[in-house]
């Protein structure tokens, strides 16, 4: 299976605060390691996004030390972080704010 190591190293986030934008999610999980893309669905008719997101590393090892750190806080709210069995991409047809 070489081809899952292309597809990233991918977490599912969910309670995203509503004042949490893209660049901010990205900031955030790039300490612990470099984030290769970050999916952000947003709902048409409101302009928000839909409150969960998609963080992809580079490396397993980012993976890792997000799986492991106990608890993830974005304006003071605490998000629900898990391994993304699924990896996003072409296959997928979420509508992303993505930078």
């Amino acid at each position: 299976m070489a081809a899952s190591g292309r597809k990233g190293f991918e977490v599912f986030v969910s309670k995203v605060p509503w004042t949490a934008a893209t660049k901010e999610i990205r900031e955030y999980f790039m300490q612990f390691g470099h984030v290769k893309k970050c999916l952000l669905p947003f709902n048409r008719e409101t302009g928000f996004h839909k409150g969960f997101c998609w963080v992809a590393f580079s490396t397993q090892e980012g993976l890792e030390k997000t799986l492991q750190t106990d608890s993830h806080i974005i304006d003071g709210t605490k998000l629900y972080v898990q391994w993304n069995r699924k990896p996003f991409g072409k296959a997928n047809n979420h509508e992303a704010e993505d930078i």
